[in-house]
């Protein structure tokens, strides 16, 4: 099908259904109050994915190895979408946690999630470090906690090659 002058088709979604955990980091939010967590799973559900596990941890780097391991060994898990502390601050570790036990990087998630963030925001991307890899055969991704932040990765990001990128690590 093609599309009219101007208009962009977008990329077709996942036809596989990947049974995920959402994951959210923060000291200050509660299940109720954290609405970027709550963004992830509806996105996700709406597309024809499970969330087997919705869960809210501090931010303490053992605490998040502790739960990403116990993921890693979980058949009924797949994919882990991480919420939250991605930032430069102090307190900010999650991705010096992640990157000290991924197996495999995916530098390109993101590259390409702060290019998308840049053409909304401006240069206040670059203050983001989202980022995406893989424990065994889990895939995890982390992500900014806003809503809008968490919308642009589901959709633009995850959602579309969500499926493909389980079924290339099941190889």
């Amino acid at each position: 099908m093609s599309n009219a002058p101007g208009e962009v088709s977008s990329p077709p979604k996942s036809a596989v259904s990947v049974p995920c955990a959402v994951i959210t980091v923060s000291s200050t939010r509660t299940l109720e109050t954290d609405e970027g967590g709550k963004t992830a799973v509806e996105l996700l559900e709406m597309n024809g994915h499970r969330v087997a596990l919705r869960q809210l941890i501090d931010e303490d780097p053992q605490g998040i190895r502790d739960v990403l391991r116990s993921l890693r060994e979980r058949a009924d898990i797949d994919a882990v979408v991480m919420v939250g502390k991605t930032g430069l601050s102090p307190d900010e570790q999650t991705v010096e946690t992640l990157l000290s036990i991924f197996d495999k990087r995916l530098p390109g998630f993101g590259e390409i999630y702060r290019w998308l963030s840049y053409q909304d925001i401006g240069p206040a991307a670059m203050l983001t470090r989202a980022t995406a890899g893989m424990m065994g055969r889990t895939i995890v991704f982390s992500i900014p906690g806003s809503p809008s932040s968490v919308r642009r990765a589901m959709e633009k990001l995850i959602l579309p090659e969500l499926g493909r990128i389980v079924a290339e690590v099941r190889k």
